[in-house]
């Protein structure tokens, strides 16, 4: 339970209050300043004053209403719409040294009785509890009974009709104006538009709230759009390319869930699936496994993710497109929450807008009235996203109707530069739609494609199309960029799909490119290119500069320790943004300690002395720096200095195994990779630490012959040593080698 002074009735605002509010941070959770709009929230829940919060995933929504819960006397109250969610929440607040608990269907009736007591006895600073459940009578009479401070509801979109995750069960939170009339009400959400933000008033009774919307834009979120790809080889690239990395592969249907975890499984990649035709004991089973990282990705159904408030997920890959831009925030917001760089990837295929379109009309929750059209309208606004060809920053917080302010954001495929726009679009455009009138706007986009490039398919030759003006004019692009142009023409309302089979049709805005009055944009993929890792990753790339990067894996690896210790998440022992700073400031005493993020009275005291001899032990090893202040001093040599590949996750971990004089075969076992995965990390070690000596990995005889090779054919390719060797030595020995060699400046 905090102390005294913490439970004693908050100052009033103005300068007394903010300071009180940044020193209750900061002896609980170690921040010392205020992220955007929060001060303002907690200025409205110490005041009493009902209040709708938005801010993004990340934003710091939960300490709106912690900290003044912590600040005030009594005890907050948080509505919260999933136990697992409570659970993080709950463990994450004691481990920070504040007194919570939850009430739901998990406790046993002892465990009911104990926490009744302990609320009774005003040992609870903030309860949290399920909307079912707080709608009880006996539930609310006994809640009437004590002393509540505030009212914070979570997830408060689930509150509108108009939101698109909307929850009949969570309308009833209106009694909570009636029960408890002389406390403030705060909704609390990440995805609102102003219509739902009207309604959750609206539906809360809520009385001249104040409304505090932040910026929907997510800036350490770095998007792109891949279209015409093979889906199944793209998701299989994109994940085996960030080994150790959280992720979360989102796909539309629960049999794509299974083959593509398992299709990753095969691969090495740890990895479990998670969707709603799975028991409910393998779906707990499962997000544990994800929350304490002893699975690295999670494939899944829209039927995962609030309940995750894991901070450290490092991309979330969109297998196919979701169902409405409101959707995709909320999912792609799960990426990156602890504010550090983060990768949001949608593979598209002009057959999604069918599929939902279909699952829509068949799943009777919208009907055919006013639901239906908002669902279809949403569909489109999805379909152009993925069609787009402006800033992806820009068009998100613009369909929230806000203005990302600048003309690059540099964090989207479309402002890196990595796709490239068609240098005179307007030719192929008109023969896309000029084709689509011949085609009598009867067909679809795979059938327009196919006829534009010539195919010789029998229904194409049977039914004369082969005889059009139009057939084979885009021969020489591949059915592949056709297909995808006319994608882009639907999105940018050139044409449209119609009818059960999403056949085109030309518009008045079509009209006018076939009549050369409007030029469209059209994009084709980019020639690839080397960027460095903070291009690659967008504007907070610079998040890893000055971390040792060896360091901050040896910390990530003592934190998951001490957290599979608790049973608890590894974030809430420390989140990467913390470990980071760690790895950065090097701290190899308590007080220095202290200075890091996320740092507070009880982590210090639970976890100060085992941190800062650990700093020191690995630092000492490594001849690093220790101490050096909040300033980046001297950025420390990282793979991402040199021309070679950036460090991952997986790569760091092997580290510390090579460093103990582990064999290929034994660092591929414990770490359950393949032994070409683990060559590649070896070389990474020995540039990395500058190695210059191969024999634990390789016979002294073999290296030898290899070091002679070299001596007479030079270091310029692996080829002509390989063949100096008579082809009877394997290339992975003469890239470890050739390696160490190099690093002697041979």
């Amino acid at each position: 339970m905090p102390p005294e002074s913490s439970t004693a009735a908050a100052p009033a605002a103005g300068p007394a209050l903010d300071a009180a509010l940044v020193s209750t941070m900061r002896q609980y959770w170690g921040y010392d300043s205020f992220r955007p709009l929060q001060q303002e929230a907690m200025q409205a829940a110490i005041e009493g004053r009902d209040s709708v919060v938005v801010l993004p995933t990340g934003g710091g929504k939960s300490l709106c209403f912690q900290v003044p819960a912590v600040a005030m006397g009594g005890m907050a109250l948080v509505v919260s719409p999933l136990i697992a969610l409570m659970k993080d929440q709950v463990d994450a607040l004691r481990n920070n040294g504040v007194s919570a608990a939850f009430i739901n269907s998990t406790l046993s009736e002892e465990q009911r009785r104990s926490t009744a007591s302990d609320i009774r006895a005003g040992k609870i600073k903030l309860l949290y509890v399920a909307p079912e459940r707080l709608l009880k009578q006996g539930t609310l009479s006994f809640l009437q009974s004590c002393n509540v401070s505030l009212a914070a509801i979570d997830e408060a979109h689930c509150i509108s009709s108009w939101g698109h995750d909307f929850r009949p069960e969570y309308r009833g939170l209106r009694i909570l104006k009636q029960a408890f009339p002389n406390i403030g009400i705060h909704a609390y959400t990440a995805t609102a538009s102003e219509r739902v933000r009207a309604d959750i008033a609206e539906q809360l009774g809520l009385e001249n709230p104040a409304m505090l919307v932040g910026s929907f834009d997510r800036s350490n979120l770095t998007y792109r759009v891949r279209r015409g790809v093979k889906k199944w080889n793209a998701i299989a690239e994109f994940v085996g390319q960030r080994p150790g990395d959280s992720g979360i592969v989102y796909c539309i249907s629960r049999r794509e869930v299974d083959d593509t975890a398992a299709g990753l499984k095969a691969l090495g990649v740890k990895v479990a699936p998670y969707h709603a035709g799975m028991s409910d004991i393998d779906r707990q089973r499962n997000q544990e496994a994800f929350l304490e990282e002893r699975i690295d990705v999670i494939v899944a159904t829209v039927a995962f993710g609030m309940g995750i408030d894991k901070p450290n997920v490092r991309y979330v890959l969109h297998s196919g497109m979701p169902k409405s831009l409101e959707a995709y925030q909320q999912e792609s917001g799960r990426a990156g929450r602890d504010g550090l760089e983060a990768e949001c990837t949608l593979l598209y295929s002009g057959g999604d807008a069918m599929k939902w379109k279909q699952m829509i009309q068949n799943s009777g929750e919208t009907g055919s009235g006013e639901g239906y059209e908002g669902a279809m309208t949403a569909l489109a606004a999805m379909d152009a996203y993925c069609c787009g060809v402006n800033c992806r920053h820009a068009a998100i917080v613009g369909y929230f109707g806000q203005d990302l302010g600048k003309a690059n954001c540099g964090a989207c495929d479309v402002c890196l530069g990595e796709l490239d726009l068609v240098e005179e679009p307007l030719v192929p455009a008109q023969k896309i739609l000029s084709c689509i009138l011949r085609l009598d706007q009867r067909f679809g986009a795979d059938y327009t494609a196919k006829v534009l490039t010539g195919s010789s398919e029998a229904r194409i030759v049977g039914s004369g199309h082969d005889k059009l003006s139009t057939y084979g004019l885009l021969k020489n692009e591949g059915a592949g960029a056709v297909r995808d142009w006319i994608e882009q023409l639907v999105g940018q309302g050139m044409a449209r799909r119609e009818g059960e089979y999403d056949t085109l049709a030309v518009t008045e805005r079509g009209w006018q490119v076939l009549r050369g009055q409007h030029t469209p944009r059209l994009l084709r993929p980019a020639v690839k290119k080397s960027a460095s890792r903070a291009e690659r990753r967008g504007p907070a790339g610079d998040s890893w500069e000055g971390v040792d990067r060896g360091l901050f894996e040896h910390l990530r690896l003592l934190r998951n320790e001490h957290a599979a210790e608790a049973s608890v998440p590894a974030y809430i022992v420390f989140g990467d943004d913390a470990l980071r700073d760690m790895a950065r400031r090097r701290p190899t005493s308590l007080e220095s300690f202290r200075q890091c993020k996320g740092v507070g009275d009880k982590k210090l005291a639970d976890y100060g002395e085992e941190f800062t001899t650990a700093i020191h032990d690995y630092c000492v090893e490594n001849s690093l720096d220790t101490n050096v202040g909040p300033e980046v001093v001297k950025p420390v040599r990282n793979s991402d200095d040199s021309d070679g590949p950036a460090l991952t996750a997986g790569a760091m971990a092997s580290f510390k195994l090579f460093r103990a004089g582990k064999s290929l075969g034994e660092v591929a076992a414990e770490m359950g990779r393949a032994n070409s995965t683990v060559v590649g990390y070896l070389n990474q070690f020995l540039t990395h630490h500058s190695v210059i000596d191969p024999t634990p990995w390789v016979e002294p005889k073999i290296a030898r012959r290899i070091e002679g090779a070299i001596e007479s054919v030079g270091l310029k390719g692996l080829k002509p040593i390989y063949e100096q060797l008579g082809g009877e030595v394997s290339y992975d020995e003469i890239r470890i080698v050739a390696t160490c060699v190099s690093n002697r400046g041979g």
